[in-house]
């Protein structure tokens, strides 16, 4: 039961980061929103570094971390918040449940890893439901909203590409060297870039409160519940969170920011989840294992 409660509050997290993001971009800006966000996940994470085993081991392998921290943290971080200028915070959360059906086709692209004619069955459901899902978006006749999915969409493949490096480069890595040497990275990159691109207005003391929620809550306190249940319960338990995620980050949009959820968002949402579970394997029912023979 703990366990369940760890995972729920976890999608409820992560679910949240999207209206974090959707409320403090306009008046940050993307870039040093997302300084911030790493930065103050890399001072939360810090106490990490106490463990011998985790200083080995980021000095170890400092530069297959680095860009780990670019490619799962920096520049997906970097272009979700900037598409929540132009789309709201729901319809981002369900686009960010593509991360997986990336991951499995950069795996059979890039890293030579067979694809079951499950995972080639998932990716075509998933990006069915994408199409769904942006059809409407793709008509609105500015070019904004179109390039706001498309910076969304490149957040999860960057996710997917670095799953799959980690998966190569970090094996035996301790998880909690991995976030923080990701965080600590990604901040080493972005802060040179927030310090010239930071906004020359006052920032609300109520924008203040939800960057150190992003921050904190969103990607400090997320990645500490996160690796726990990875270590109590495995990957697989750990990473069906991605199915809850835009549960809640449509229920936080409707309930904060009076968002609302068209009748193309739902079913769009619904193929791409189920995509989304049949290319990752954890969609295992009886009706699907033709698919393998």
């Amino acid at each position: 039961m703990m366990n369940l409660i760890e995972l729920l509050a976890l999608a409820a997290i992560w679910g949240a980061s999207f209206l974090f993001m959707r409320v403090c971009t306009p008046e940050l800006g993307a870039i040093p929103l997302i300084a911030c966000r790493v930065g103050i996940a890399t001072l939360v994470l810090l106490p990490v570094m106490r463990s011998a085993l985790v200083r080995q081991q980021l000095r170890q392998k400092a530069l297959p971390i680095f860009l780990v921290g670019l490619t799962n943290s920096a520049l997906p971080f970097c272009l979700l918040a900037w598409s929540t200028l132009f789309v709201n915070a729901g319809f981002d959360s369900v686009l960010n449940a593509t991360t997986p059906l990336w991951a499995a086709l950069i795996a059979w692209a890039g890293f030579q890893t067979p694809l079951k004619r499950s995972q080639v069955a998932g990716l075509l459901i998933g990006l069915t439901g994408v199409l769904i899902l942006v059809r409407d978006k793709l008509g609105v006749g500015t070019t904004a909203v179109p390039l706001a999915v498309a910076a969304a969409l490149l957040a999860t493949l960057s996710y997917g590409f670095a799953a799959n490096y980690a998966k190569r480069h970090l094996v035996g890595i301790s998880p909690f060297a991995q976030a923080f040497g990701s965080q600590a990275s990604s901040a080493l990159v972005l802060w040179p870039l927030a310090a010239w691109l930071w906004p020359a207005h006052g920032i609300a003391q109520s924008i203040w409160v939800g960057v150190l929620a992003l921050g904190v809550v969103c990607t400090g306190v997320a990645y500490v519940l996160y690796f726990r249940l990875i270590e109590h319960v495995g990957v697989a338990y750990a990473t069906s969170v991605t199915f809850l995620i835009p549960v809640f980050g449509l229920i936080w949009g409707a309930v904060f920011l009076g968002e609302k959820m068209t009748p193309m968002m739902l079913v769009g949402g619904l193929v791409v989840l189920f995509g989304t579970g049949v290319a990752s394997g954890k969609l295992n029912a009886r009706a699907l294992r033709w698919a393998d023979r």
